[in-house]
């Protein structure tokens, strides 16, 4: 059984306690994990506040080093993927995308630490400032505490660690309980790579414990988190004037209008349900279909989605693997329980094997059932029909959530008329909501958050911008 530390100020630390990482196929062990406590994340972010202020990355260095991280990602590409797999039960065709899309990342992040600048400011054109002139220049935050999901367990690290790094900051990590080993070799990486001691931090354990240990550390100046709405919302209350990224929940909605081309909108759909099954925050979840081509939009999505393959993750050609536990397959189980208790119909799938969940379509919704209102996180997406777009759009709306939505349509006027009032942080013409590449912001409205990643938008948070003013003797 493989083994592992917490990474701190460059060092490998063992701890007292372990946590126990499960292959979430097999629900055998099959890795250990030191445990941090009090201690050893106070040293985490002394080591953090340490580097800041007393080492200096150039920009130059600061890009050798992620692009060294990026260039390795590629050639330990299978064995990352492959641990992807084993504590995510992401399917291995999945994680390999995951890899690359991380490679993506931080190169651009790379990129990016060689293009921060400020910019000229006219002061002189003021009565009495003749004699002045003034510029702006971004500086670092600081410390940034980073708490990173199960779903995405290197790229959506590498979204927090990689900008905050190009931007110069020192990074305290948590990653989540369930799936740490991806960021502990990421550590790895990054030691080989030359990260200077302490610019990077990474401690294992509860979030509950940790993520309070942090929220409460006036040594952190900025928390980039992504999960549930409760926590981003605890965090917003509790860590003061901080500056704070938050991606949060979503139950993303995608129009279907008359004017579609409709099976490629039910194959598009039907991959992009339940990818990951279904745990992917922009995961298609509550689909508007006009009434006009609700039959045949639904006779297709059925055909596409009885084409996915269910089980294994290791497999090849697995399309659907395991949830994150069996806990929230049964969670999910639930919902749709009181769901149909309330109306509603199992159109497709519904059932359950251990933690592995079958791909599921209802119908017969409405948005008082948790199906529909309420993020579920799992291979389940339901099916509405509407015969008018502005009430459409008017339903839609009523969710508390807007990271990102979609409409299928070959009707400009419409698409158009959906992104300016469908009310969310991105919106998607003729793709599923799922659409992400890693250089384009991303960020929600409402409780999903606010805040934008990708590279180039995080590093305008993770910098703040400082004005110099010269008065000048003439």
């Amino acid at each position: 059984m493989e083994q592992y530390g917490l990474f701190i100020n460059g060092e490998w630390a063992k701890s007292k306690e372990t946590v126990e990482v499960y292959n979430k196929y097999t629900r055998e062990v099959f890795a250990e994990v030191s445990k941090a406590g009090k201690d050893e994340v106070d040293q985490a972010i002394t080591s953090a506040e340490s580097a800041y202020r007393n080492k200096e990355m150039s920009p130059y260095s600061r890009f050798e080093v992620l692009h060294r991280v990026s260039e390795l990602l590629q050639e330990n590409k299978e064995e990352m993927a492959q641990i992807i797999t084993a504590e995510a039960g992401k399917p291995i065709k999945q994680a390999r995308t995951e890899i690359d899309r991380a490679t993506q990342t931080f190169e651009l992040s790379a990129e990016e630490a060689k293009r921060i600048h400020g910019e000229g400011v006219p002061v002189e054109a003021a009565p009495g400032s003749e004699n002045r002139m003034a510029f702006t220049i971004k500086v670092p935050v600081g410390v940034v505490g980073a708490i990173s999901p199960f779903n995405f367990p290197v790229n959506l690290v590498s979204h927090k660690i990689a900008p905050a790094i190009a931007a110069g900051n020192a990074v305290v990590l948590k990653p989540a309980k369930n799936t740490p080993i991806s960021s502990l070799k990421l550590a790895q990486l990054f030691q080989e790579a030359g990260l200077p001691e302490g610019f990077l931090n990474v401690v294992v354990g509860s979030g509950s414990e940790i993520g309070n240990q942090m929220m409460k550390d006036e040594r952190i100046n900025l928390y980039t988190f992504t999960g549930s709405a409760e926590v981003g919302l605890k965090l917003k209350q509790n860590t003061g004037l901080n500056k704070l990224i938050l991606e949060l929940g979503n139950n993303s909605p995608v129009i279907v209008d008359k004017a579609a081309n409709v099976k490629k909108a039910a194959e598009t759909l039907a991959q992009k349900s339940f990818a990951f099954a279904g745990q992917v925050c922009i995961s298609v979840q509550r689909m508007y279909v006009h009434e006009d081509v609700a039959e045949d939009f639904k006779k297709h999505f059925i055909t596409a989605t009885k084409e996915l393959n269910v089980g294994d993750p290791t497999n090849d050609e697995t399309d659907v693997g395991p949830m994150i536990s069996q806990d929230e397959a049964e969670r999910a189980e639930e919902w749709i329980q009181e769901a149909k208790g309330q109306g509603a119909d199992v159109i497709y799938g519904g059932q359950r094997r251990g933690s592995v969940f079958e791909p599921t379509l209802l119908t017969n919704v409405d948005h008082s059932m948790k199906v529909v209102c309420e993020e579920i996180f799992a291979p389940v997406v339901t099916m509405m029909t509407f015969s008018d777009l502005d009430k459409c759009i008017q339903e839609v709306n009523k969710s508390n959530y807007g990271l990102q939505g979609g409409i299928f349509t070959q009707d400009v006027d419409r698409a158009f008329k959906a992104a300016r009032k469908v009310e969310v942080g991105g919106f998607m013409i003729n793709d599923a909501s799922q659409y992400r590449v890693d250089l384009m912001p991303y960020g929600g409205v409402k409780n999903s958050g606010w805040g934008k990643e990708g590279p180039k938008y995080t590093i305008e948070d993770m910098t703040e911008e400082r004005l110099v003013v010269m008065n000048l003797e003439q």
